[in-house]
Order: C-alpha cells, then sequence, then structure tokens
C-alpha cells in the first residue's frame, strides 16, 4: 500500500489528544493485523450491544464469521452501522502522579456498513485467513470446511475506508513540580507471550507453533 491516508470523519477524527492520533492505512491495518480479537458494536431496537469475536483483515475489508444463527452476524447483515474496534496493550505508564499515570497502546476504531460475503471461493479464501490470522501457518495442515460447515458459516465483510489509529508511547509526563518527587515512575512494558504448548496427541509440535509470534 503507497502511503494511502484515510479521510477524517466526524466518526474517526480524533478530539481528546489529537496528536496521538493516525490516519494511515499501512499504521492502521499493521495494528488490525496483530490484534487477535476486535469487539463489534452496534444498535438493536435502541440498545447497544458490543461482541468480542475473532477478525482478519483481507486487503481493504475486515472479515468476521460464525454462525448464521449468531445474533450479531444475523443482525449485521441487514445492513446496521458497526463500529468495529482493536487495541494492543503496550505497557503501564507509571507517572508520579496518578492523575498521569496511564497505558502505552495502539488502537483502531473501523466504522461501516457489514455485508455477506455470498462468493464461495471469496468466502474459503477469508476463512483460509481467518486461520492464518490466529496462527501463521496452520491452514496447511488444518482440514479445511467441508461443504456442510462452509453452509453452516456467514463471512461479514467491513470495508476500512472510514477508520482511524490511536496510539500513546513514551515515559509519563509529569507535572514540573512533581519530578521532585521520591516516588518511582516509568514503564512497564507488557506483550503476548505464548508458553509452552500442550499436545492433544503424540505427534511433534510443529514450528509454527513452538514458535508462534504476533
Amino acid at each position: 500500500m503507497n502511503n494511502i491516508v484515510l479521510e477524517q470523519t466526524d466518526r474517526t477524527r480524533i478530539h481528546r489528544l489529537p496528536e496521538r492520533g493516525n490516519y494511515d492505512r499501512a499504521t492502521i491495518d499493521a495494528i488490525l493485523d496483530e490484534a487477535l480479537i476486535c469487539h463489534v458494536g452496534f444498535v438493536v431496537e435502541g440498545r447497544p450491544v458490543v461482541i468480542p469475536t475473532i477478525h482478519a483483515r483481507v486487503g481493504d475489508h475486515l472479515y468476521f464469521h460464525g454462525s448464521p444463527a449468531a445474533g450479531m452476524l444475523r443482525t449485521l447483515r441487514g445492513g446496521l452501522d458497526a463500529c468495529v474496534t482493536v487495541t494492543l496493550l503496550d505497557g503501564l505508564v507509571l507517572a508520579r502522579s496518578a492523575f498521569h499515570s496511564s497505558m502505552n497502546y495502539r488502537s483502531v476504531v473501523v466504522f461501516g456498513k457489514a455485508e455477506e460475503v455470498s462468493d464461495r471461493d471469496e468466502k474459503l479464501r477469508v476463512l483460509e485467513a481467518l486461520v492464518e490470522h490466529v496462527c501463521r501457518g496452520r491452514s496447511a495442515d488444518a482440514r479445511g470446511p467441508s461443504e456442510m460447515e462452509l453452509k453452516q458459516t456467514l463471512v461479514l465483510r467491513v470495508p476500512i475506508d472510514e477508520a482511524s489509529a490511536k496510539i500513546r508511547i513514551g515515559p509519563p509526563k509529569d507535572d514540573a513540580e512533581d519530578y521532585g518527587l521520591p516516588i518511582w515512575a516509568g514503564i512497564l512494558p507488557l506483550a503476548l507471550i505464548p508458553s509452552e504448548a500442550i499436545s492433544d496427541n503424540t505427534l511433534a509440535v510443529p514450528e509454527y507453533v513452538s514458535k508462534y509470534r504476533r
């Protein structure tokens, strides 16, 4: 992607601490690709609903899937507006004051209407991408969906046309008079680190599992 910067809209423009806002598609895509879980928000009969689910980005669309009986997918396929969010937590920012304590993070918000993926080939590609999003290399080993499983799976896509990222990096930013206080301050980095795999059979653990990284 060649330095695409998304147009700011009333929904995506960062008003609180705008210097943390980022509308560059490469940055937005990188955050979406690293995050394992997204949260999908929408309104049903005047009530807000937010559902966590697995997602995958393929090109200019964000995809998620599930059973056609699932309330979220059944509702969104009707053309409702959706708000999809992801957050990566990179560290705790421990300032000298509670007021200025924070977190380092990378987040993305995507707005749009979901539409159903009905083309069989696209659906298969997306389902493979979802597997690869969770564990790169797994789709070459795992059995693909049967025709019955394919019929029992609903796939939706949301265009990444209206989106923004918000990012905080760096150390605490205390008030000048607090820097002399005898209080430790700094960053406690956090990361998603896999533990040793637990096998379900006697086969050797594949390298894409033993060396798993986000």
